[in-house]
């Protein structure tokens, strides 16, 4: 039933006339404890430190598989645990390719789009994609990236 009251006028999500114009999105949001510098930076955060970081991975799609979800939330907690278990409890800038690349909460978003996206085309042959990749290196400090 619809919230306007009326009763469905379809079987299955499939028959939607519009459905071809929506986009669904699912979000998941995990964490990790790793330590980082930053180079070519003048101030506190050229020192080593560590931050609590979240992850927020939302993927887009616009269609829905038979059970009527995008993703189930625990296959992107799948796609998304080689990541997070690989800085988990590491300093960042002695794994690749932040050997070279700072591991600036920007980019480290493009790292976990980057790596989650492969993950979640290949999974899904394309139906899924990532949308957007939010790092919190604090409650309040964020970067965020998207295609």
């Amino acid at each position: 039933m619809l919230a306007s009251g009326a009763p469905f006028a379809w079987d299955s999500f499939s028959e939607i006339p519009f459905i071809e114009e929506c986009m669904f999105e699912v979000t998941v949001e995990d964490t990790f404890a790793a330590g980082h510098y930053l180079r070519n930076y003048k101030g506190k955060c050229e020192n080593p430190h560590g931050h609590n970081y979240r992850v927020r991975v939302t993927l887009a799609g616009q269609e829905l598989d038979q059970a009527g979800l995008l993703l189930d939330f625990k296959n992107l907690r799948e796609v998304m645990k080689p990541v997070i278990d690989r800085l988990d409890h590491q300093m960042i800038n002695e794994l690749e390719p932040f050997t070279r690349l700072n591991p600036s909460a920007e980019n480290l978003a493009k790292y976990f789009y980057d790596e989650t996206n492969a993950r979640m085309k290949t999974q899904t042959n394309g139906r899924v994609f990532v949308k957007t990749v939010k790092i919190f290196e604090t409650d309040e400090t964020t970067a965020t990236y998207f295609e």
